[in-house]
């Protein structure tokens, strides 16, 4: 019986030295999952609160200001800025930088302390429904809040006159939401572009980590060196196709999510398509720089699947980069999968223009030069 057993753990014995000898690949399957965990349990937050909120207070006075200040006490809804007119409000939520903007208008509390029925204090709410969750939880909040100061003020006027509160007109206070990008708070319109997103990093750095590699191992990739061409000239042919690959898949998810899941498309096509490009240059990029650090296509394949995964739930992409901790939050602007999340979503549902998305525009163009410059200076070195 145990001559029989005896080449399986021989074969099991040598397997685990092996791997126990590999630090790289020791460090993959013991560190990284401890890592990843601890990162991915602060990371995946579906709760939302803090929602970034410019308000407009036309009215301006105590008791408007009282009214915004105790909106704004829960922390469901975060002041991020104040503008004087509801344009100025508006183009914080086309650039991305708030998701409600409250407009109290000139008159409000003197309209709320008087309760006309027909002349009622207004409030306009307007919210970004690219993001449907944080939307509907901010539409409920402000009318949760806003009616109970409409109670209060019948209350107030009832104790003044020495009646019911019953007996008089209502309503001391009209709300009047209004959900901007995505009307009907669909989830599909926030979430197929970060599919978008994430399905390009796929495709492009996994492939390209795994191909090099893939070369070494067979060795192919030494009877291209000896040719005159130069290391950079060969991973930028390396790269050319797999960029006209993504470009067609990024075609391909605008038209099946335009087709099927009504995702609108509102900005500019040669934006989009250009800020794809920058973008495929940095996931090819990483994926090259993978391949200069791999062995073995295994290693190759769980360093790009390491990758991606972290890159993934750091992007705001499944769950809003606000709801994470203060401390992880700072790490996902060192993430191109963000600021190409948010450019998208800001160019295809809120029609934003170059001046709106040149922050990400920049960030992607910085990751651009930092992976491509990296993988081909490592690439040299590997060659030596």
């Amino acid at each position: 019986m145990t001559s029989r057993w005896t080449p399986l753990f021989a074969v099991a014995r040598k397997e685990l030295q092996q791997t126990l000898r590999d630090r790289r690949m020791l460090g993959l399957l013991v560190v990284a999952p401890a890592i990843q965990l601890f990162v991915f349990g602060n990371a995946a937050n579906l709760d939302v609160d803090r929602v970034p909120t410019v308000l407009v207070d036309r009215d301006d006075t105590a008791a408007s200001r009282t009214q915004l200040g105790r909106l704004l006490a829960d922390g469901t809804l975060r002041e991020v800025g104040r503008e004087g007119d509801p344009e100025a409000a508006g183009a914080w939520l086309v650039r991305g930088e708030a998701s409600v903007a409250v407009l109290v208008p000139e008159g409000h509390a003197r309209r709320l302390a008087r309760g006309a029925p027909d002349d009622p204090a207004t409030v306009q709410v307007l919210v970004d429904g690219s993001d449907p969750n944080r939307g509907a939880v901010a539409t409920v909040a402000a009318t949760r809040f806003f009616a109970d100061v409409a109670r209060e003020a019948l209350e107030a006027r009832a104790a003044r006159g020495g009646v019911a509160a019953a007996n008089l007109p209502r309503p001391g206070v009209e709300l009047r939401p209004r959900v901007l990008y995505n009307p009907h708070l669909a989830t599909a319109v926030n979430i197929v572009p970060g599919i978008a997103t994430m399905l390009l990093l796929i495709v492009t750095t996994i492939v390209t980590a795994m191909g090099l590699t893939r070369e070494r191992e067979t060795g192919t990739l030494e009877q291209i060196l000896v040719s005159p061409i130069r290391p950079a000239m060969l991973l930028a042919g390396k790269m050319l196709p797999f960029a006209a690959i993504g470009l067609f898949d990024f075609a391909l998810a605008l038209v099946v999510g335009a087709l099927v899941f009504d995702v609108p498309i509102r900005g500019d096509l040669g934006l989009l398509f250009g800020a794809t490009l920058l973008y495929l240059v940095t996931t090819l990029s990483a994926g090259l720089l993978i391949s200069t650090v791999s062995e073995t296509q295994q290693q190759a394949f769980l360093l790009g699947f390491l990758f991606m995964i972290p890159a993934s739930l750091l992007s705001g992409i499944m769950t809003p980069v606000r709801s994470m901790p203060a401390w992880l939050a700072p790490f996902t602007m060192v993430n191109p999968l963000r600021h190409y999340a948010d450019l998208l979503r800001a160019v295809l549902l809120r029609g934003a223009g170059v001046e709106d998305v040149a922050p990400q525009l920049l960030a992607l163009v910085l990751f651009g030069l930092f992976f491509a410059t990296a993988a081909s200076l490592r690439f040299k070195k590997t060659m030596e």
